[in-house]
């Protein structure tokens, strides 16, 4: 079951099509990673376990996969180059620890795949979906304000000295080296202004990057990007990019998406995607998440199928949600009426 000869601006229709009109994004990876035993305290965050825990990183690839998503996204969110190289690491170093982001997440596929090929059905009854179907690796691509650890991607106010170019250039070398190590497509994601959505925008054309991408911005009021800008502007920065191949809100609040959607779709034609955290708030001094601020799996999931409605195509999760979370999503979609069969 392959994409085969479909070209990279199609890509993600051709992906839905075969998926059945909608398809899973995994969930969170930082708790997933601490659940499993690392210890993430760190500038780097979840891209540490890119040099101490690599097998984590698969085991928690594989625990989203045998929850039904169609698309894994890499522990690369945080990874730079620029924030390697400030805990010691060499350029040499940086990068590859890069590119093994990328081989990690195939590699948990090519382990998923294997064992769909011995099972001898879809569910194997302890809830673990071993289903052969088409899955997709998104090179995952943080914000500038992820790579300053704190916490401005959730407020995205940078300061008058980061230009345009400045952010091209932040990037530049890190977009490359993560398409060079061979995803299906990128994954530009918690966009926090209308800025780095332009600077992501030349950037990928300036590069003749030959994979697709898709754009996820944060809201943190339902209306505009956290910054203040217009989700209207930014979206149609998106929009207007050939090289992007979906459009959407990620580590969001579940009541906000809807409104989100609705707003999208004013501006763009291409696949709207939507993968919110699980609600809670962030303390970004204390660099953590306050406790019973969140929804339930049950309230979140029953917010999936109104998404459809209203235009989204690919549902996943962000912070703090869990292989739960994104099971109970597979099976929503699975479940929805007159839901056309997956391939």
């Amino acid at each position: 079951m392959e994409l085969g000869t479909a070209a990279p601006s199609s890509l993600m229709k051709e992906f839905l099509r075969q998926s059945g009109g909608a398809a899973v994004i995994d969930g969170g990876l930082a708790t997933e990673l601490e659940r499993h035993g690392a210890d993430l305290n760190d500038p780097l965050w979840s891209a540490k376990c890119l040099d101490t825990s690599t097998h984590l990183i698969r085991a928690v690839h594989l625990d989203y996969l045998e929850a039904g998503a169609d698309i894994i996204l890499t522990a690369s969110y945080q990874a730079t180059i620029q924030g390697f190289k400030a805990k010691g690491y060499s350029s040499e170093e940086s990068e590859a620890m890069l590119k093994k982001s990328v081989e990690i997440a195939h590699e948990a596929r090519d382990i998923y795949y294997e064992r769909c090929s011995k099972s001898s059905s879809n569910d194997t009854g302890d809830n673990r979906i071993l289903k052969h179907r088409l899955i997709l690796v998104a090179a995952s691509v943080g914000s500038y304000g992820a790579y300053l650890a704190d916490g401005s991607e959730y407020s995205g106010i940078y300061g008058d000295e980061i230009t345009l170019e400045v952010l091209k250039d932040f990037h530049r070398r890190r977009v490359q080296v993560l398409v060079d190590a061979g995803p299906d497509l990128i994954a530009f994601e918690t966009i926090p202004n209308k800025l780095e959505a332009q600077a992501y925008a030349e950037l990928l054309e300036e590069e003749n990057i030959s994979i697709p991408a898709w754009f996820a911005f944060n809201s943190k009021d339902g209306v505009n990007v956290v910054s203040g800008d217009s989700i209207l502007e930014c979206s149609a920065i998106a929009e207007s990019c050939k090289k992007v191949v979906a459009i959407g809100i990620n580590c969001t609040p579940p009541r906000f998406i809807h409104g989100l959607i609705s707003s999208i779709a004013k501006v763009t034609t291409k696949p709207i995607l939507v993968y919110p955290n699980s609600g809670e708030s962030y303390d970004a001094n204390k660099k953590e998440w306050v406790q019973n601020t969140g929804v339930s799996v049950d309230d979140f999931v029953s917010y999936v199928n109104k998404w459809i409605e209203v235009g989204a195509s690919l549902v996943g999760g962000c912070c703090r949600t869990t292989p739960d979370t994104i099971r109970a999503i597979y099976w929503s979609i699975s479940n929805r009426p007159n839901a056309p069969t997956r391939q």
